[in-house]
């Protein structure tokens, strides 16, 4: 019978001395699935990835590929392909011989391990590519031939490591939706892993977000964004605000937080004695004249202190009364605030929907 999912992570723990780099985590991917794991460095993303891949042995835990336990089985005994961010080619072969060097392994004849490689790179859009040297090409094309090496062996499961690290934004940018549907055309299913959550937010199908060795939430990038379940995944996933104070008394289903200025700001979730509150600069509201901001809950005043320009990605960080940092609120791209200049004084204003409270 055919597996339901192609990997299952079950209780996977490693520990280097007393230190858990991986603590009991557990999740599944399903066939075809685009699963990342996202994470600041040090939180044990890697060791679990060598873990899957065979390089490293958890402490305790079952790592399963389409329902067989992999404890104890060599790395190049499982049906697995890894894609490292230093792509590891070998410089002294030529593309093709790359892209073939798996199968000729593997015991495929000379011939016909050319002749799947020539396929594999017109599938990865390098057709014609297979005499040139891989010193000669681009870091893109580069990456392109690592990905090509690793799904000519047609592996159940590809993992991953930071493979976009060394290309620079733009051709990250590029490389990002190109890998998404490369993905999409094989279906295989990748795990992959990244500390840069607008890669994981673009590609993946899934995102378990892991700090200090657990995982904090597992779900649709648009869940992580929109209902961060802690406030490690609030702050790591999206640009916010962050405020703290003391949770006052809720509301009309509100909850009221107290900042230490004395200013109150209402969300949604539950605070203790100690909350904090995340909201997102897209749901902060600006306007010249505090009456067009009508009866949002959070209304406060302020001044420009800064115009970060970015295209229609720029924002502007207002110092509003009663908060210890600016606020950050995304710059309208039309209307009377469009040519807004530091030190203009400008009101702020956001639903309680729009914060999210926590227990600090």
């Amino acid at each position: 019978m055919a597996s339901s999912t192609d990997l299952d992570i079950v209780n996977v723990t490693k520990r280097f001395g007393s230190h858990a780099a991986v603590d009991d985590v557990s999740f599944s991917v399903a066939p075809g699935e685009f699963f990342s794991i996202l994470g600041p460095s040090g939180c044990g993303k890697t060791t679990l990835m060598r873990m899957i891949a065979g390089f490293e042995h958890p402490t305790s835990g079952d790592i399963r590929i389409r329902g067989k336990s992999m404890i104890g089985v060599p790395a190049n005994k499982r049906p697995v392909n890894m894609v490292f961010q230093s792509l590891a080619l070998f410089p002294m072969m030529t593309v093709g011989e790359n892209v073939a060097y798996g199968l000729t392994c593997r015991g495929v004849s000379r011939a016909e391990a050319e002749e799947r490689a020539g396929r594999m790179l017109e599938r990865v859009g390098l057709k014609g590519f297979g005499e040139r040297r891989v010193t000669a090409l681009s870091g893109g094309q580069r990456q392109r031939v690592a990905i090509a090496r690793c799904l000519v062996l047609e592996p159940t499961l590809v993992l991953l490591d930071e493979p976009l690290g060394a290309l620079d934004l733009k051709l990250r940018e590029h490389m990002k939706i190109e890998l998404k549907q490369l993905q999409g055309t094989f279906n295989t299913t990748f795990a992959y892993i990244t500390h840069d959550q607008s890669e994981a937010l673009v590609m993946s199908d899934r995102i378990a977000v892991m700090n200090q060795g657990k995982f904090e939430q597992v779900g649709s990038p648009r869940e992580l964004y929109h209902n961060p379940a802690t406030p490690f995944v609030a702050s790591f996933v999206g640009e916010t605000n962050r405020l703290q104070g003391e949770a006052a008394a809720a509301s009309n289903g509100a909850i009221a937080v107290r900042l230490p200025s004395g200013a109150i700001v209402q969300g949604q979730g539950s605070g203790a004695a100690q909350a904090l509150a995340f909201v997102r600069p897209e749901a902060v509201a600006l306007a010249q004249d505090p009456a067009s901001l009508g009866n949002l809950p959070n209304r406060f005043e302020g001044r420009v202190s800064a115009v970060l320009f970015d295209g229609a990605a720029s924002s502007l960080l207002i110092d509003t009364t009663g908060f210890e940092q600016p606020v950050r609120a995304v710059l309208p791209q039309a209307g009377p605030l469009v040519g807004i200049q530091v030190g203009a004084p400008v009101h702020v204003g956001w639903t309680a929907d729009a914060m999210k409270v926590f227990a600090a």
